[in-house]
């Protein structure tokens, strides 16, 4: 791979001798630019439900200074980005006319960004368009953030739907009395009703723990609209036909099996969030669940959840087009593939650990996170890998948010694993990122709160009439 900037991290991934920030990349970039003293301004809207817009502004090499490459690196990656954290079906670049020819080339059918494309048209019920336009017409930002959860009055289901398990929570004022976690595989199933009777089974056990229901909270992988499945990694096998006719409605129809109860829905990243705001008592708070997949969430400093997609899973990581490639959005470097338990099977091999082909994803991870438990160095490295990989993009999270405080969840960082994840993490900021250093707090909740505090956060959504 031909380098763009020769880029040397003060702290090196153990396993990932290739490792290409996106933050370093960026840095180096953004001051290669202001050296050359010809900087040309670059604004990027988004745009995406009830004309809420959101933008971003940068700048890149003027184009006799002939770096065309690493402009169109630096603003496909950046839109890349901002698609997935912002979310929306309208990108409105002000910039150089060859970028914007660029950019819409790439998410036009048949295009590198198609996938995209396709995705963000089905969230936003939107045809998916990038307009070119002049820096100074790009739209004034328009964000709306709206207050979230904290609601502990009466009995309440809190449940996590996550795709290796499936977590319930019986809470009474604020109060858990049960909670529970059931291994469960919904990403190979293709029958719906698997889902439906497993998501009925986990209210039901939950309401037998209490005198009454008043309400139901989920927190689930994917992406919701007014209650509504629009896109889920969890329904992955179920054929179109049957997502239309049996998951749309998933949840609501669930629901129905309890009582006539208020139900909320929501992403399980912004449920991460809320729950770490809940127990800071604080706001810009990022949330990062590594299970499955990566989920984000994001609570702002008012408290309140910003209608972001918030999906950082597939914002790019690792600017190496060599680094591994997700297979269901076809792009490299992306989160997944770095904070889930898809980073600790990737790494395995290279740690020299050989993992049964037959076992399950989920299953792999338990391997090693055993061998960690006993000593093992190689599977000591991997999460100080995977450590270092956070460390260098939540310093790239943080020119899209606002953070205090990072709260990291899910089933990768149990035990040993997690203390060692944020160990590195901490180590990257303080050598490479200072004042971030200083200002971010990583937080790792303890063992109880970090396997089953997602569904406790989730039965606080819905207020009670």
């Amino acid at each position: 791979m031909k380098k763009p900037f020769d880029l040397k991290l003060s702290v090196n991934p153990v396993y990932d001798p290739g490792f290409y920030p996106a933050a370093l990349f960026n840095k180096a970039f953004l001051e290669a630019v202001e050296k050359s003293g010809k900087g040309v301004p670059v604004a990027v809207g988004i745009e995406r439900n009830d004309g809420l817009i959101s933008v971003y502004k940068t700048k890149v090499f003027d184009e006799s200074c002939r770096e065309e490459d690493k402009n169109i690196l630096y603003i496909e990656r950046l839109v890349k980005a901002l698609l997935w954290i912002k979310g929306g079906f309208r990108v409105i670049f002000g910039g150089p006319q060859y970028l914007g020819e660029y950019l819409k080339k790439a998410y036009a059918p048949g295009g590198l960004r198609a996938f995209d494309a396709e995705f963000m048209a089905r969230v936003y019920d939107n045809p998916f368009e990038v307009v070119v336009t002049d820096y100074y017409k790009v739209p004034a930002e328009n964000e709306k953030p709206v207050p979230a959860g904290r609601h502990m009055d009466g009995c309440r289901i809190g449940f996590d739907a996550g795709g290796s398990d499936r977590k319930v929570s019986a809470v009474i004022d604020g109060q858990v009395v049960y909670s529970e976690e059931v291994v469960w595989h919904p990403k190979i199933n293709s029958d719906p009703d698997y889902h439906y009777e497993g998501i009925v089974t986990a209210f039901k056990t939950a309401a037998s723990h209490m005198p009454r229901v008043d309400a139901i909270g989920v927190s689930s992988a994917g992406i919701y609209v007014n209650n509504e499945v629009k896109v889920a990694s969890l329904f992955l096998k179920v054929p179109e036909d049957l997502f239309r006719e049996k998951v749309r409605d998933i949840y609501i129809r669930a629901a129905k099996e309890i009582g006539d109860v208020p139900l909320v829905v929501a992403n399980d990243g912004d449920v991460t969030a809320l729950a770490g705001a809940m127990d800071l008592n604080s706001g810009n708070v990022l949330g990062i669940a590594m299970g499955t997949s990566e989920a984000g969430g994001y609570v702002d400093s008012s408290g309140n959840i910003t209608g972001w997609l918030n999906e950082l899973a597939f914002v790019p990581a690792d600017y190496n087009p060599e680094s591994m490639v997700d297979e269901w959005s076809g792009d490299y470097g992306c989160g997944v593939k770095y904070f889930s338990q898809d980073a600790v099977i990737k790494l395995a091999p290279r740690a020299g650990i050989e993992l049964d082909e037959n076992l399950s994803p989920a299953e792999k991870l338990k391997v090693v996170q055993k061998l960690n438990e006993q000593g093992d160095k190689r599977a000591e490295g991997i999460f100080r890998t995977i450590g270092c990989y956070l460390g260098y993009t939540l310093a790239h999270y943080a020119s899209f948010y606002d953070i205090d405080h990072v709260l990291v969840l899910g089933r990768v960082t149990s035990g040993r694993g997690g203390s060692q994840i944020v160990e590195t993490a901490k180590e990257v900021l303080m050598e490479e990122f200072p004042k971030l250093s200083r200002k971010i707090k990583l937080e790792l909740p303890d063992e109880s709160d970090r396997r089953v505090g997602q569904s406790i956060a989730a039965a606080s959504l819905p207020s009670i009439k």
